[in-house]
Parts: C-alpha cells; sequence; structure tokens
C-alpha cells in the first residue's frame, strides 16, 4: 500500500532543497504537542476562561481580576511548557541552512528556546512584561508575580504581557519582517496553524501570490488545505520530524 505521508515528505523535502528562501509559519498546533491547548475549538482555552481578561479596556479597568487569570495561564500551566520535536525540527532546519526564517503567531517562546534564531513573534511574547505608562520591558522571571498586579521598576504603573491584547495592533517590526518574508520566501511551510486568526491568516495567501509553493504539515485539513496547499502532510509535525529532517539529508532527493 502505498505510503502518502512518506511520499509527500520527500515531496517536500525535495522542493525545500531545490529553494533559495523557506519560511515556516507556525500556529497554536505547533504548541499543541508541548501540552498547551489552542485557545479556540474544542478544549481550547476559551472554552474554559472569559476571554474578556485580553481586552485591552477591560484589562486596564480591572487589572487584578485580569492578572489573576493571566497568571494561571500563560505562568503557572504554559510557562511549564517545554519544546517539542516538531520546535527542534525547525530549530535543526535552520542549523543547517534548509530555513531562514519563522513567523509565528505563538506567544510561547518555545521556538526559541528550541534553538531556533531568526523567530518573527506576529503577536509577541509572553516571557517579556511591557509598561503600559512608559513602554519600559522586563523579563517575566525578574517579576515577582506573588504580587498582583505587578508594577513598572521605573515608574510603577502597570506591567502587561508584551503580547496582544484585543484592541491592539501587530507590532510594527514584526509586520514589516513578515512581510519581507512573504515577499522573498519561495517556499512557505505551514506548520499547526488552521489559518483562522485573521490578520495572520492572511500571510501564507500573500506568499502565495507571490509565487511561494505552500507545504502544510497539519493533522487535519484547513482553510489552506484546499485553497493554497501544495503538497499536504497530513501528521502531526512531532511524529514526523525525524523522518522530515532524514528525507532533507538524503541525496537521492536532489
Amino acid at each position: 500500500m502505498l505510503d502518502i505521508t512518506k511520499v509527500n515528505i520527500e515531496k517536500a523535502a525535495k522542493i525545500i532543497k531545490s529553494a533559495k528562501h523557506v519560511t515556516a509559519f507556525t500556529g497554536a498546533g505547533i504548541s499543541v504537542e508541548s501540552g498547551i491547548p489552542p485557545f479556540r475549538g474544542d478544549g481550547g482555552i476559551w472554552g474554559k476562561y472569559d476571554p474578556k481578561i485580553l481586552d485591552l479596556p477591560y484589562f486596564l479597568a480591572n487589572p487584578l481580576d485580569s492578572w489573576i487569570v493571566i497568571k494561571e495561564i500563560f505562568y503557572e500551566f504554559f510557562g511549564k511548557a517545554k519544546p517539542n520535536n516538531a520546535h527542534k525540527m525547525l530549530a535543526e532546519m535552520e542549523s543547517l541552512g534548509w530555513l531562514k526564517a519563522i513567523i509565528t503567531q505563538n506567544i510561547d517562546n518555545l521556538h526559541q528556546e528550541a534553538g531556533s534564531k531568526n523567530v518573527i513573534e506576529f503577536h509577541g511574547n509572553s516571557k517579556i512584561l511591557v509598561c503600559t505608562n512608559c513602554g519600559n520591558k522586563e523579563l517575566i522571571n525578574k517579576i515577582n508575580l506573588g504580587k498582583l498586579p505587578p508594577k513598572c521598576e521605573k515608574c510603577k504603573s502597570l506591567l502587561k504581557p508584551d503580547f496582544i491584547f484585543f484592541g491592539e495592533g501587530i507590532p510594527q517590526n514584526a509586520y514589516q519582517q513578515s512581510q519581507s518574508e512573504v515577499k522573498n520566501a519561495d517556499v512557505f511551510i505551514l506548520v499547526g496553524t488552521s489559518g483562522s486568526v485573521i490578520p495572520a491568516s492572511y500571510l501564507p495567501f500573500e506568499a502565495k501570490k507571490n509565487g511561494a509553493t505552500i507545504i502544510e504539515i497539519n493533522p487535519e485539513k484547513t482553510n489552506y488545505t484546499d485553497e493554497i496547499t501544495d503538497v499536504f502532510i497530513r501528521a502531526k509535525a512531532g511524529e514526523i520530524s525525524q523522518q522530515f529532517i532524514e528525507a532533507l539529508n538524503t541525496k537521492n532527493n536532489d
């Protein structure tokens, strides 16, 4: 019987090895294998918690209420997560020269912890706090979350996690860097993203319009699969990571 997953991995590896500029685009699904649930859908965070805690006006008006839940979700629960084989696969691809950059919608810092160097954080990073008044930034591991809400060391104003809340725009640098990748990439690898979060979800479509070949690694079909995906590897990225790296390192794929 034909192993379609193996065939598509080898096809994807061949495309990547003949490419000039490969960019990865990751979403919540890549971190599910690290024990971090997605925000939406079955078993999602917003099924248990009220998303208003990340609504910027609500947060500013009710910082203590918001911070109690933020601490529980992002620093007690998510904070224990470690990079999985999918994160490590992308880091290895970068170190071997196959991958130029990762655009991630995730805020968990797991790509960096896995060893990836060029990570564009489209939605920010939970490991950093930013002052709502003076803009001073602090690493979360330097902050005592035993006393909530945390305050800025410089001006004593309210600190918030340095990721995008509802009502905030995409960070300018991240947006510009992402647009550069969309223009330069001749291969775009989608990992663990369903294409449901706007405006991040537009990036693969823009890359496709610019001529990029779309490789998708997801356990189920997504908003991209039938629209723009050229090679669909139907699997969890962590489970095929070793096979993927081996295919890239096999000479007969050239």
